[in-house]
Order: structure tokens, then C-alpha cells, then sequence
């Protein structure tokens, strides 16, 4: 199997219908930004797509949390670069951040932390992950050093030390 990258990345650009009358993302689509971001990108890097998926095996993803600060506003036709990273995995559940900079990624702009509980659509339960999928996360997992919100908003936000 080929080496698949850890960390995911696209660009896009803040649409009008998207802002508030600031012309910033409105808060409330931030997430779908960041949603929007991470299907796309596990399709054009793992060939995960996630309603093909549940399409042929009736199972998927459902949004089971989401944890998020605004640091800095996402402006009116900005492009903006997303950043996700699968942080932490168990048998049903996906954690990942994403992470939302400016275009240049010199100033980050918001960081979401979501899971994502994998579930039987047609039980409406909670399912386990294959033996396949399982394979995957374990080669594209990639930690931070953070185990509470907070505490990676703290560090994220700190600069960088000069050596």
C-alpha cells in the first residue's frame, strides 16, 4: 500500500452567502467548511468516499461532537487553507482537527475538533469499524500533544521558539 499523507489540505475560497452583513464567515459555517474540506479530501487521498460507502454497506459516519474557536475572521471571497488530521481513533468513533489559516497559512484563523461515531444506518446504532478501514487509520494517524481542547488552543496559538 502506498504511503497516504497524515495531514489533509485544500484551498477554498468565502462565499457571499456564507458571511454575515461584516462580510466574515458567519460562525455557524465554519463547520461546514471544515466538513466540506474533509469529504472531499478523503476522497482525492484515501478513495474514501463516504456516502459511496454507506451506499454498499449501509454504514457511515455521524457527527458525534464538535469543539471550536474563532481566532481571527475569515473574510468576503478570501482564500482560505484548510488543514485535517485523523488525532485519535477507537473501534467506532473518528477524532479529527481541522484547522482553518489564511491562504499563506501564516495566521490560523479557526480549530475545530470533531468525532465522528460510525454507525449501522439501517440498526441506527453504533457499528464497529472493518478490519480494512481500521488499516487505514492506523497508517494516516497522526497524534498531537493534546489531550484537552484548551490546552491545544494554548499551544497552537503560542509562536513558534527561535532556536
Amino acid at each position: 500500500m502506498k504511503q497516504l499523507p497524515k495531514i489533509l489540505e485544500s484551498k477554498t475560497k468565502i462565499r457571499f452567502q456564507h458571511c454575515d452583513p461584516f462580510n466574515h464567515l458567519n460562525n455557524g459555517n465554519y463547520i461546514n467548511y471544515f466538513i466540506n474540506h474533509r469529504e472531499d479530501a478523503l476522497i482525492d487521498n484515501y478513495d474514501l468516499d463516504i456516502y459511496k460507502i454507506g451506499q454498499t454497506t449501509g454504514k457511515s459516519w455521524v457527527s458525534g461532537s464538535n469543539q471550536i474557536v474563532y481566532l481571527k475572521p475569515a473574510f468576503l471571497m478570501e482564500v482560505v487553507t484548510i488543514q485535517s488530521q485523523l488525532i485519535r481513533f477507537t473501534e467506532s468513533e473518528l477524532y479529527v482537527e481541522m484547522r482553518m489559516y489564511d491562504e499563506d497559512k501564516t495566521h490560523l484563523k479557526s480549530l475545530l475538533w470533531s468525532s465522528f461515531v460510525h454507525v449501522d444506518m439501517l440498526k441506527q446504532k453504533r457499528t464497529i469499524h472493518s478490519e480494512e478501514l481500521m488499516k487505514i487509520f492506523q497508517s494516516v494517524h497522526a497524534p498531537i500533544d493534546a489531550s484537552v481542547f484548551e490546552q491545544r488552543i494554548n499551544s497552537i496559538k503560542k509562536p513558534p521558539v527561535a532556536v
